[in-house]
Formats: C-alpha cells, sequence, structure tokens
C-alpha cells in the first residue's frame, strides 16, 4: 500500500445535513473512495445501503452567520465526527444514526470553525439559495487499527494527521417525504479531502 503524500487525495465522501427543531445540525452520510483500502468499498451496487465505510458528527449549533451581498456566510463551531467500517452495511438516509453503526476506526476533530458559503440570487421579491460550499480542517484524534477483506488497516498509517475537506452542498432542501419526521430539514452534500501527512 503506497503512503499518500502531503495534500493528496485522502477521500471522496456524500452525506446529509440534518437539522432538528433544537436547531442542531449533524451530518451523516457514507465514503465513494477512501485512500489505501485495496478492496470495494461496496457490497453491491454503490449506495448509502452497501456502503462499507461511513461517516457520523456529533450535533452542533451553529453560531451566528454573515452577510455579504449575495453571499450567506454561515460558521460552524469546532466539533468531532467519526469513521465507522460496517462489515454488514446498513446506511439508511431515513434513520441518519444509522450510519453511526459498526466498528468506529477514527474520530476527527474541526479545529476551527467551518464557514459555509451560500450565494443568493433574487428572484420574485425574495432571494433564492443557489449554491452551498464549505471548507474545513479536522485533526485526527483516534485511530483504531480494523481488518476489511482479508487485510489489516490503520487510518493514521494512510492519511497522516488528519484532513482539510472541501465540500459542496445542495441549494434546496430535501421534500419532506425524503426527511426523517424528527428533523426539519436535510440536505444533500458532497465532499473531497486532501491528507495531513506528517512532516
Amino acid at each position: 500500500m503506497a503512503l499518500l503524500l502531503p495534500g493528496e487525495l485522502a477521500w471522496y465522501v456524500t452525506g446529509r445535513f440534518y437539522e432538528r427543531s433544537d436547531h442542531s445540525l449533524a451530518d451523516y452520510g457514507y465514503f465513494l473512495h477512501l485512500a489505501g483500502i485495496e478492496a470495494d468499498l461496496f457490497h453491491g451496487t454503490p449506495s448509502e445501503r452497501t456502503a462499507h465505510f461511513t461517516f457520523a458528527a456529533e450535533p452542533f449549533t451553529p453560531r451566528e452567520g454573515v452577510t455579504n451581498g449575495s453571499l450567506s456566510l454561515g460558521r460552524d463551531p469546532v466539533g468531532d465526527f467519526s469513521v465507522y467500517l460496517q462489515q454488514e452495511p446498513a446506511g439508511d438516509f431515513d434513520d441518519p444514526q444509522s450510519f453511526a453503526r459498526g466498528q468506529r476506526i477514527a474520530t476527527f476533530r474541526r479545529v476551527s470553525i467551518v464557514v459555509g458559503t451560500t450565494l443568493e440570487v433574487a428572484g420574485h421579491g425574495k432571494a433564492h439559495p443557489l449554491l452551498s460550499s464549505n471548507v474545513f480542517s479536522a485533526r485526527l484524534l483516534i485511530s483504531n487499527p480494523f481488518e476489511f477483506a482479508g487485510r489489516r488497516y490503520d487510518l493514521r498509517h494512510q492519511i497522516g494527521k488528519g484532513v482539510t475537506q472541501f465540500g459542496t452542498a445542495a441549494a434546496a432542501p430535501l421534500p419532506p417525504e425524503q426527511t426523517p419526521k424528527d428533523c426539519v430539514s436535510a440536505i444533500a452534500f458532497s465532499g473531497s479531502a486532501l491528507a495531513l501527512i506528517d512532516g
């Protein structure tokens, strides 16, 4: 298994942000690519229901945002998220906690506030979101060795000290029928992360 170079791609993820009635947020999802894993990340056709590697964030409450013209800037606090190995995939976007099952193989902490930028355009007398993005760095706090498809891995050896992730989110929330009953909204997103390799 070749080690990544500094700044080389560590992973691709996709998932959803969920907002609950108390205004707390959390994101859950799965990996499309995870550097160093030399086996198929899915048990069948790729989807949340067949993904072996998932992630789940600790819920957090966003800070007051900032507006600059047509840009709306959200500010999310420092927080943790964990990566899980599901030998028997069971991810379900109707049940966000399903992404936090299996073996916890790593925990990361965002090292500063996360600034998310939403571009809004005027139309019919009010602003409508067009595109949303964010970027953050996260340090690896805990890495637990694991076995997958007959090989032994450790994310600390694969990606080093952590990642810097760039995310893109849908402008509009998913329809109510695709939102869990205990949530007020759900927004789909994707992210790609660069490795923070030990120097």
